[in-house]
């Protein structure tokens, strides 16, 4: 359980070699930290991330994980908590980025897509959810983007999975008011990460740890919500309302 200061035994990371994920568990190390499972669909990586937190000192337990297996997420959940007991902060950091416009004309691309980013993260997180409802306490952390808050035609598969992600966190952590457990959806904008290689930065363009330091102030300070870097939320308040033939002419990517 977190102790006064917000500071977690136990982390579970959900695509657990994803960078903002990792930066997020490293960021939220301390020395009450006993236990971070890393799970992922590529375990062999995850070993190999793994070593830096045993470096640190932490108890690393690595399980495989698939956001698209959406059958086998109560049997992980179950087995980790089973292994570890409660869990403080889970993070849902998993998700593909898609072919861009390309991802939408392929049927089988933008179904598979659409299952992993919103599917597969909505059976996570209500599966982890429930655990956090039995335990009376702890965390999720689901990482949205600010490509859900206005769908760009650059990727707007991918956007729409993350507005519909971020619209249904929000409701996830309504209905757990006064369960003693919570939601923090973190919105950011392009991350300088293995996700975005090679692709060009976006204005406002931040990095993992970041990102990391963004959330874990919400975290603390009991936010439902925060943008990372913060200015874009005052951007897409403006952006929102841009009619639609000039935002299909900025060069937003």
């Amino acid at each position: 359980m977190d102790n006064a200061f917000g500071q977690p035994q136990t982390i579970l990371l959900l695509g657990g070699t994803s960078d903002i994920g990792l930066a997020i568990v490293r960021a939220l190390l301390s020395p009450v930290t006993r236990t971070v499972v890393l799970a992922c669909r590529d375990r062999g990586r995850g070993e190999q991330v793994a070593v830096s937190l045993r470096d640190a000192g932490v108890q690393v337990d690595v399980v495989h994980f698939d956001g698209a297996d959406t059958e086998t997420h109560e049997t992980v959940l179950s087995e980790v908590i089973a292994t570890h007991g409660d869990i403080d902060v889970a993070i849902l950091a998993f998700g593909q980025l898609g072919e861009g416009e390309a991802t939408g004309r392929d049927v089988a691309a933008a179904v598979h897509l659409a299952h992993v980013n919103f599917t597969g993260a909505v059976s996570a997180s209500v599966a982890t959810a429930n655990q956090l409802r039995r335990q009376g306490h702890g965390a999720l952390v689901v990482l949205s983007s600010v490509a859900g808050e206005r769908v760009r035609k650059a990727n707007f598969v991918y956007g729409a999975t993350k507005a519909g992600l971020d619209g249904f966190a929000q409701g996830l952590g309504d209905s757990l008011v006064g369960s003693g457990a919570k939601v923090l959806v973190v919105r950011p904008g392009f991350v300088h990460s293995a996700m975005t290689r090679g692709l060009p930065a976006a204005p406002f363009a931040t990095t993992p740890d970041k990102v990391a330091e963004i959330a874990v102030a919400g975290l603390r300070s009991g936010r439902r919500t925060v943008w990372a870097p913060g200015i874009l939320r005052y951007v897409f308040m403006v952006l929102r309302h841009v009619p639609g033939p000039i935002w299909r002419r900025l060069p937003l990517g």
